[in-house]
């Protein structure tokens, strides 16, 4: 279980409470989210679908504080996001939240290694101490040989591998994954998501991951449809 997290076992890490999202352009107004509500627990995986343009990256960003709402609020690990200076949210950011993109966005001047640093040293974690916990990571997810080893000297989805170590080397209260294995090969996608639910099983760490592949979806304890702004839970399959 993540010891870093503020909230006990079986509570919510994450809460949006009738976010709503519009843009003001010219004079034209238009409604992205309309009254998004929903709780995540700890430990909970949930995938969100729909539509492409149906304001699901959207949603991510209001949730990750990167981008603001237009109505409602929304918790991570007992912090109302509004609530916080752009610093506060960004330690926020920083020791709850990982997040994976379709794109690694690695950096492509440091290794391997250097990335996963990153965000401990962000915190203020010594060299030393971040070097230890981002390798013994990347030997986690098979990449114990190529820790010195630059984004261009890896593999597509050695690469997305990387990426998730940078995400879970926090063991943040919550993944937030944009289309994380949109731009891999099935074979490399399937392993990405078997890396993922056992990183989730092991650390506790929550994942919410905005998808297509309904396979992926269909793995996650519950999957919510975006649709016309708004968001419900989908049937599970039986």
């Amino acid at each position: 279980m993540n010891p870093n997290a503020t909230n006990q076992a079986g509570e919510n890490v994450l809460r949006a409470s009738h976010v709503a999202k519009t843009y003001d352009e010219g004079g034209l107004r238009t409604e992205v989210l309309g009254d998004v509500s929903f709780t995540l627990k700890r430990g909970q995986t949930m995938a969100i679908v729909g539509a492409s343009g149906s304001g699901k990256s959207t949603l991510l960003h209001i949730i990750g504080g990167l981008d603001t709402l237009t109505a409602g609020e929304v918790e991570v690990d007992g912090r109302v996001l509004s609530k916080l200076s752009d610093a506060e949210r960004g330690r926020v950011r920083n020791r709850s939240l990982g997040f994976i993109y379709q794109f690694h966005h690695l950096l492509p001047e440091f290794t391997a290694l250097e990335n996963v640093c990153m965000p401990l040293l962000i915190r203020g974690t010594s060299i030393a101490e971040a070097e230890r916990q981002a390798a013994a990571l990347l030997e986690r997810v098979g990449l114990g040989q190529r820790t010195r080893h630059k984004p261009s000297e890896l593999s597509g989805g050695e690469r997305q591998r990387c990426a998730v170590a940078r995400a879970l080397v926090t063991r943040p209260a919550c993944v937030l994954g944009d289309e994380p294995t949109g731009n891999l090969d099935e074979a490399n996608a399937a392993q990405v998501y078997a890396l993922m639910l056992e990183l989730n099983r092991e650390i506790g760490t929550s994942f919410i991951l905005v998808t297509h592949d309904t396979r992926l979806a269909a793995r996650m304890d519950r999957t919510l449809v975006l649709h016309n702004g708004v968001l419900q839970e989908a049937a599970q399959a039986r």
